[in-house]
């Protein structure tokens, strides 16, 4: 489609930071328009990254004496040589009248605070993580849900120099061993509980486990969010966190490498124990910044809310936001709790200016049947931010008839391996049905086919063809550096392979059709699983689907599995709907030789279909660390399914 659906007035653009940037970038650029600034911030790495930390005003108390060296390698280039410069210090810095957090639950509880009152919690924490030796390069963990005693509690982490590394309450004991217990943290942050769809859960059996089995661990501190007496009660030996907060301290921050690791996050682990991805402090905030300030157009003063929890990475992206002067909204809870307009309603309220979320929650809004721009004004809401799978392009017609036709709708791309975006939204551009507005500034991303070639309005594998700043410092416990090399640089020798599958459009954006090595190829032929979920996704019948590739008589085929809607039925009518849907909107590959009814569909706790779990189940192959799972019961409905073996 050639037709926009959102396009920028020129006010709009005017007033933007991009805007801003392009023309103080202006005499390095053969056109003033966002083309020639990519091309420009790829081509000339150094000055770009240059141009971008003086344009956010990054704090250091010891100037870089480069930008980049060994550039040419990939991975080990250096980034920001000699800069010595504090997260927390970036993040706090700012001055505004605004809030700095405002914290709410499905129980209807809120909490703000100022800025001043954040920089106070910050620094009584920090004091008494001093006051436990933890210092520069030491873990520091969290099993926490998504409050504001979280922010506080990671920045001052960061202000100490030391890396944080969390997961929400959710997980289970194995899961959070395997991620945890992998770091060796000094101190451990607990909730005692959350609540999730009305229903209270008691989390102080798993802090004891969790507690027992870290290794090193010589401080826990206990952040009460049910019943405070009952855990002073149950961990007399702890300390709980707003104890902490009753001894005045000065804020003081460890200045720290640009490459010094900041964050431990970690791979889905949905095939194996999941792997420890370490991130930068420089890294992080100059690629945040640049997402923020230029790709999402946020200002000082503007709320920022993103559905999520700490342990995914849009939590970490969510709360740099700070550094540019944002109000950051938290959330914690069911969105659909108590109904499906329950989170429009708190954005209204909040005048949310940025609204983040994931593909899978604007389907099942659009299911609900609920509209929020019938309802509601959102006169504050100027961007929608989706990700965690590709977004169908009837979402995109959703958002836009739906939620607020006046929209910067961003699809956006990139992943916990770089804490940041290979594809980004756009305030000078417009949108495209289907498609992410744009590649991120200084991200040389590109499209390979099976034999390394570039191609253009083709399908193929998206890979990062020059170093950037967030690339991971390590992994954790990869000591000769195999296990990064094998995870990136294996596909194409000194080129970042990031395992989606996808398509530069005419229009130098780009299409996602999903995970490449979850990618179909029936008679050869390859298809991206977003193409398929595009189509059964305009079902009203349908909830949710997986489709995988099963192995068949020398072949692949196509094995579609859909959980109903309440009430529905999988007859021969909807099957056959199905395929006509599939073989006019796609193609007849695209058609499943299999359309079997489940009654769930197994994700992560983060929210994304587990399509290679399915795969590697109707093969009758191990499915290892379950713990990844939020739901791994779903995943007994595609066990010796008898349809399979005909």
């Amino acid at each position: 489609m050639n037709t926009p659906l959102w396009q920028p007035s020129a006010k709009r653009i005017a007033a933007s930071n991009m805007q801003r940037f392009i023309e103080t970038s202006g005499a390095a650029l053969a056109k003033p328009d966002y083309a020639h600034l990519y091309e420009w911030s790829i081509r000339e790495p150094r000055e770009f990254w240059a141009a971008a930390w003086d344009f956010f005003g990054i704090r250091a108390q010891t100037p870089y004496a480069s930008v980049v060296e060994d550039f040419e390698r990939m991975p080990g280039a250096r980034w920001f040589e000699g800069a010595r410069l504090n997260f927390a210090d970036n993040l706090l810095r700012p001055e505004h009248t605004a809030p700095a957090i405002v914290a709410c639950d499905e129980t209807g509880r809120r909490r703000e605070l100022s800025r001043d009152e954040l920089r106070r919690e910050v620094a009584s924490i920090a004091k008494a993580l001093e006051n436990f030796g933890v210092g520069p390069g030491d873990r520091v963990a969290g099993f926490l849900p998504n409050g504001a005693e979280t922010v506080a509690a990671m920045l001052a982490t960061a202000s100490r120099g030391a890396i944080w590394s969390a997961c929400s309450p959710d997980f289970g004991i194995d899961g959070l061993l395997d991620r945890l217990g992998q770091i060796g943290a000094k101190v451990l942050f607990a909730t005692d509980g959350y609540s999730y769809n009305g229903k209270p859960i008691d989390s102080l059996p798993t802090v004891r486990r969790l507690s027992g089995g870290l290794a090193g661990l010589e401080q826990l501190i206990l952040v009460p969010n049910r019943d405070e007496r009952a855990m002073r009660e149950a961990f007399p030996e702890a300390t709980v966190y707003a104890d902490l907060l009753e001894t005045d301290a000065e804020l003081a921050f460890t200045a720290v490498p640009f490459s010094h690791p900041l964050y431990i996050l970690y791979s889905s682990g949905t095939t194996g124990v999941p792997k420890g991805i370490v991130h930068s402090v420089g890294g992080t905030l100059i690629q945040h910044q640049k997402e923020h300030v230029l790709h999402s157009d946020i200002k000082p003063g503007d709320v920022v809310f993103y559905f999520t929890t700490c342990g995914w990475m849009m939590w970490h992206w969510l709360v740099s936001s700070l550094a540019s002067g944002a109000t950051i909204l938290l959330y914690d809870g069911s969105p659909f709790h108590p109904g499906p307009e329950h989170l429009w309603r708190i954005a209204e309220r909040e005048n949310v200016a940025v609204f983040g979320t994931s593909a899978g929650y604007l389907t099942a809004l659009e299911k609900s049947g609920f509209e929020p721009c019938r309802k509601l004004g959102l006169r504050s809401l100027k961007a929608l931010l989706s990700t965690g799978s590709p977004l169908s392009p009837s979402s995109f017609d959703f958002v836009y008839a739906g939620i607020k036709s006046d929209l910067q709708l961003s699809s956006i791309a990139g992943g916990s391996d770089l804490i940041a975006c290979f594809a980004s939204g756009n305030p000078v551009l417009p949108v495209y049905r289907g498609e992410l507005q744009c590649r991120a500034l200084g991200m040389d991303v590109d499209i390979f086919n099976e034999r390394g070639e570039s191609v253009r309005q083709q399908k193929g594998e998206l890979v990062c063809r020059a170093p950037f700043p967030s690339m991971p410092v390590a992994f954790w416990n990869d000591a000769d550096g195999s296990q990064y090399h094998s995870a990136y640089f294996e596909r194409f020798p000194d080129v970042w392979h990031h395992g989606d599958y996808a398509e530069l459009t005419e229009h130098d954006g780009l299409i996602i059709y999903g995970r490449s090595d979850a990618v179909l190829n029936p008679g050869g032929v390859r298809i991206g699983t977003a193409e398929i979920y595009r189509v059964v996704e305009q079902f009203e019948e349908i909830g949710e689907s997986v489709v995988v590739g099963q192995e068949w008589q020398g072949d692949v085929r196509v094995v579609l599995f859909v959980r109903l809607q309440p009430g529905q039925g999988l007859d021969e009518d909807l099957i056959a709907r199905l395929k006509t849907a599939l073989r006019s909107q796609a193609s007849p590959r695209h058609v499943p030789a299999k359309i079997l009814e489940v009654t769930a569909i197994p994700r992560t706790i983060s929210g994304k279909v587990v399509e290679l779990a399915v795969r590697e189940l109707i093969h009758g192959r191990e499915i290892r660390n379950l713990d990844a799972l939020a739901n791994p019961e779903a995943l007994e409905h595609f066990r010796n399914r008898p349809e399979l073996a005909q």
